[in-house]
């Protein structure tokens, strides 16, 4: 683990995350769509960061363009797109279980971001 990731906490603003890409952080790049709004996360060796603004709430996006050329613009290039949606159909008996954070990394679409 690296001195940068021990310092991340739950969420991140773009230019923390740009000093810390200049500082050697490598995350895996989470982009989940839930309903057509996107949100980022980084995963990394001390846990998960969110994306977000300078009052610590989550950035949201409508479509994957505008992380592309944020991303992409800070040296990323890739990372997984998710879906946070239902995992059964309660009105006609299907069951199901949500995905766990790894499921859904490993069950993921690779995405480009240059």
């Amino acid at each position: 683990m690296t001195a940068v990731d021990m310092n991340l906490g739950a969420h991140i603003t773009l230019k923390e995350l740009s000093r810390a890409l200049s500082r050697g952080f490598s995350p895996i790049v989470e982009v989940e769509s839930l309903d057509g709004i996107y949100t980022v996360r980084f995963h990394h060796a001390n846990g998960t960061s969110e994306l977000s603004d300078e009052f610590g709430h989550t950035r949201t996006f409508l479509g994957t363009g505008e992380i592309r050329d944020l991303l992409g613009g800070l040296g990323l290039t890739h990372g997984v797109l998710t879906w946070a949606d239902q995992c059964g159909d309660e009105m006609i008996g299907v069951p199901g279980h949500a995905l766990t954070p790894d499921e859904m990394l490993a069950h993921g679409t690779r995405i480009a971001f240059r």
